[in-house]
This record gives C-alpha cells, sequence and structure tokens, in this order.
C-alpha cells in the first residue's frame, strides 16, 4: 500500500510517499480501508519536531474516515463506514496518512452517509473538537456570545457553525481583511480584523465583555482574549496556530483578569458520540448545517498541502483523498 511516512522532524519534503506492507490488525484493532483523511495542525507540529512523546518514522494523521476492511473478534461489520481519530495516531503508532491504517476499537467510531467521502473527511476532529469546546470546556448557553480568537481556522468555522446553532452571537477574528466577508458568508455575527489586540473592539459590542471566548491562536494572543472576558466568564485554551503554547514565568495573579475562568479543552474518539456525529452528517447531507470551506488535495500533493497550511494559504479545512 502507499504511505505517507515522516522520517524525521523538518520541511515538506521529510515527508515521503513510500509503499509498505498493509498492516495486520491485532485483537482489539481495526483495520481501515482509507478513503480520505483530514489534516490537522498538530501534524505540522509533528513535522516541525514539537509533538512530545511521538516516535519517527512514523504515519501522521490523527484521524481519518474510510471502510472497515477487517475487525476480528470486533463488532464491527466489513464494509462499515467508520471514523477514527486520536489515541496516539499518527504519533505513537502509524496514523491516517495511508491506504490502510489500524486503530484500536475505541478510536473508531461508525457513521452512515452518502457524502461524498472528501467531504466526510473533513468532519470528525474538527466537530470533536468543536463540540467538545463550546459543551465541555465553555459550558455555552443558548443567548450568550463567545468570541473565537482563530475564525477561519477549521476549528473556528465549526465551532461558529455550532455556537450559533445554539443560539449563541459569535465574534470571530481574522488576521486578514479579505476574510472577514468570508467569516460574515459563514454565520459569524461580528468578524473582527485581529491586529493582535482586539479586547477594545470587543468590548465596543459587548461593554462588559463576552461570556466565552475560544482560544485558538495560542499563548501570544491569550492575554487579549482573556481581556475580551467578562468577569465569571470563561475562556478555553483548545488551539496553537500560532505555533506557540507555552508561557514563560507564568505568575497566575497577574496573568489572569480577576475573576475570568481559563480551561482548556482535547477531547478524543470518545468525546464524539456516535449520534453527535450522525446528527452533523445528516444535517451537512440536508444543507442545515454547514463547518466552513474545505479545500481537497490529491494523495501525491500531501507537501503541498502542508506548504499551504504552514504559510497559512488555506482557510478552513484540508482534506487528502486517496482515491
Amino acid at each position: 500500500m502507499r504511505a505517507i511516512v515522516l522520517s524525521a522532524p523538518g520541511p515538506v519534503e521529510n515527508l515521503e510517499i513510500r509503499e509498505v506492507p498493509v498492516p495486520a490488525p491485532g485483537p482489539g484493532e481495526v483495520r481501515i480501508r482509507v478513503k480520505a483523511f483530514g489534516l490537522n495542525r498538530s501534524e505540522l507540529h509533528l513535522r516541525l519536531g514539537y509533538a512530545e512523546g511521538a516516535k519517527l518514522p512514523i504515519v501522521p494523521g490523527i484521524e481519518a474516515v474510510g471502510v472497515v476492511d477487517a475487525a476480528p473478534g470486533s463488532d464491527l461489520e466489513p464494509g462499515q463506514q467508520v471514523a477514527a481519530l486520536m489515541g496516539g495516531m499518527g504519533r505513537t503508532f502509524d496514523g491516517g496518512y495511508a491506504d490502510y491504517t489500524v486503530v484500536p476499537r475505541a478510536q473508531v467510531v461508525p457513521f452512515r452517509s452518502e457524502l461524498p467521502w472528501p467531504v466526510l473527511g473533513a468532519v470528525p476532529e474538527t466537530l470533536q473538537t468543536a463540540y467538545g469546546s463550546l459543551t465541555t470546556g465553555l459550558d455555552l448557553r443558548a443567548g450568550q456570545t463567545l468570541l473565537i480568537r482563530g475564525g477561519t481556522s477549521a476549528l473556528g468555522y465549526a465551532t461558529a457553525a455550532l455556537a450559533r446553532d445554539l443560539g449563541a452571537t459569535v465574534l470571530a477574528t481574522t488576521r486578514q481583511p479579505a476574510r472577514l466577508d468570508e467569516l460574515a458568508a459563514n454565520g459569524v455575527d461580528h468578524p473582527i480584523l485581529d491586529d493582535g489586540t482586539v479586547a477594545a473592539r470587543v468590548r465596543e459590542l459587548v461593554p462588559d465583555g463576552v461570556d466565552a471566548a475560544l482560544e485558538l491562536v495560542g499563548t501570544p494572543t491569550l492575554p487579549d482574549t482573556l481581556a475580551s472576558t467578562r468577569v465569571h466568564g470563561t475562556v478555553c485554551f483548545a488551539g496553537m496556530l500560532s505555533n506557540q503554547w507555552t508561557i514563560p514565568d507564568f505568575y497566575p495573579i497577574g496573568y489572569l483578569p480577576t475573576g475570568v475562568r481559563l480551561t482548556a479543552y482535547s477531547g478524543n474518539a470518545g468525546n464524539l458520540p456516535a449520534s453527535v456525529l450522525q446528527s452533523a452528517l445528516d444535517r451537512l447531507a440536508a444543507g442545515s448545517l454547514v463547518l466552513g470551506p474545505v479545500t481537497f488535495y490529491p494523495f501525491e500533493r500531501i507537501r503541498d498541502a502542508h506548504r499551504d497550511i504552514e504559510e497559512n494559504r488555506v482557510s478552513g479545512k484540508v482534506v487528502v483523498r486517496t482515491e
């Protein structure tokens, strides 16, 4: 089979398409014939050498969609549609950047859909993180205000869609003026141009500060995001688009505004209920839910896909087709 192998951290040229043996599933494992896989920022971090605990060489990819090829002793049947995500995929064992992947049953979520495979490939991990950030990370409620810092990322668009669906008012940021209209077209109530500090603009729109904020850029913008949030409001740290995720000499009392809560979210396949995935796919098919723009690449252009993500050339989700 074909597999994309990362042999060492570095430039996109370190991603090599190789012919390797088809992996054999062991007890409690599922072999999936991969039809498409979404790209995620964490895979860029892996390639750049920022993934703690990863073993190289490895087939990257923290998610994939496809059909069950073999599942010895499992409740899953060959040919069944499934998504696989997280749980060490592409970090401690080979992930989704391949024609076949073998994953533990616990990391597999079954579904049924007639949507094209590349469209399906955009959903699992983005939906999992957006859903978990809003529920576990922020406990967002209808009628509240939400700021998304990093709104034109795949996660930003998906979170905006789910938050609007919940009945929240959404503010979202972008550093590129040309993308303000794109945010508005994707359901954002208040697109905001981000020059590094947006708290003053946010408080012009919501004088007391937003009820909730999702930090997707990382530690450089976190203090300003905290300053945009009301007393007893919550900021959830769930992304690192800036590739910066640590705070030197962190002094909580000096760093955190009085009364503003800071949480984090990083979920797993078990945090994406099958019913939530199925409902989202059904609504995508019906046109009643849009999770944001998607850019598709063939398998052979994996380096172009990684390069475009790294250089912020694309808005929304990137998906690679295997066929």
